[in-house]
């Protein structure tokens, strides 16, 4: 009888060492790729297609020397726009934004890039005591290129029929433990009211507040930050939230509220936690068509990177 449960206990420590050995290695493979998942929106307020593709979060990681896999994806995808959703650098003192700054240039070499800034570009600005010059370097190194910033700006795309808006939000509303509501009015104060005229686009790093996004009545909200919750139980949801809180409602892919959609990237990169677990970096690709009827918007393929 003591044989038998001796036994046991080594089968079950041996399964236990099997199963952490196969988490770090999905940890490390997880960690080091990232998948591409395309949607397909169509509107009439179009008046081209267009192919857009969303990047959020790649906090300087590097896939290849120089980025050459995420580039070179990108180039296979013939994007007509690039948006960036922000989070591109890690907001850390003494950190370099070197490696985020020649992605984004690299990419507005071949393509129009719009970005908006995410809560780390925000913190750098705004805490130069802390962060030194990182923010003003990081700019000056993007000037001169074919980037248009939408700092809580809007930017009309006649030829496609499209309006960008970015919208940057205050310091108070990233803070770690609590949910927050976004003040009353907020949004029209901040970035004024949606062109209903255009397919209204909003880059929204924080995909938090999308009751409120949804209430300005923008055509799609693009939004990242939550890095699809760092490790994934999968089937289910992402586990944590930059806030620290635990299961986010919204941790990744596609929600829709009141006549709006919001698309949340996984993101690309890591930062607090550098880990991702059943939770691969994401590049988002958006067909938008201009075409009568109704779709879904939930169809697409996910193509795998390692």
């Amino acid at each position: 009888m003591r044989m038998n449960s001796t036994w046991i206990v080594t089968v079950l420590l041996v399964l236990f060492v099997c199963l952490v050995i196969v988490l770090l290695w999905v940890m490390i493979w997880d960690s080091n790729r990232f998948v591409i998942k395309k949607y397909t929106f169509q509107s009439d307020k179009l008046k081209k297609d267009c192919r857009i593709l969303f990047l959020s979060d790649l906090h300087n990681k590097e896939y290849g020397v120089g980025n050459e896999r995420l580039l070179q994806a990108i180039e296979e995808l013939s994007p007509d726009l690039i948006l960036i959703g922000g989070d591109m650098i890690n907001a850390r003192p003494g950190v370099s934004s070197q490696k985020g700054a020649a992605f984004v240039l690299a990419c507005a070499e071949k393509y129009p890039v719009y970005y908006a800034f995410g809560n780390h570009e925000y913190r750098a600005r705004i805490y130069p005591d802390v962060y030194d010059t990182m923010y003003p370097d990081y700019m000056e190194s993007l000037r001169g290129s074919n980037i248009c910033f939408l700092d809580n700006a809007s930017c009309p795309l006649p030829e496609f029929g499209i309006c960008l808006t970015g919208l940057t939000i205050d310091r108070k509303y990233y803070k770690r433990f609590v949910k927050r509501k976004l003040s009353e009015g907020y949004l029209s104060e901040t970035i004024g009211e949606a062109d209903g005229s255009f397919y209204q686009v909003l880059l929204a790093h924080n995909p938090e507040f999308f009751p409120d996004y949804a209430a300005w009545k923008p055509d799609l909200v693009l939004s990242g930050h939550v890095h699809g919750g760092v490790a994934r139980i999968p089937g289910y949801k992402g586990v944590i939230a930059p806030s620290l809180l635990l299961f986010p409602h919204y941790d990744g892919g596609l929600f829709e509220e009141r006549g709006s959609r919001m698309i949340i990237s996984r993101g690309l990169g890591m930062h607090t936690i550098p880990v991702r677990l059943f939770n691969p970096g994401e590049l988002v690709a958006v067909d938008l068509q201009r075409e009568s009827g109704e779709s879904d918007g939930k169809r697409g393929k996910i193509w795998q990177f390692r």
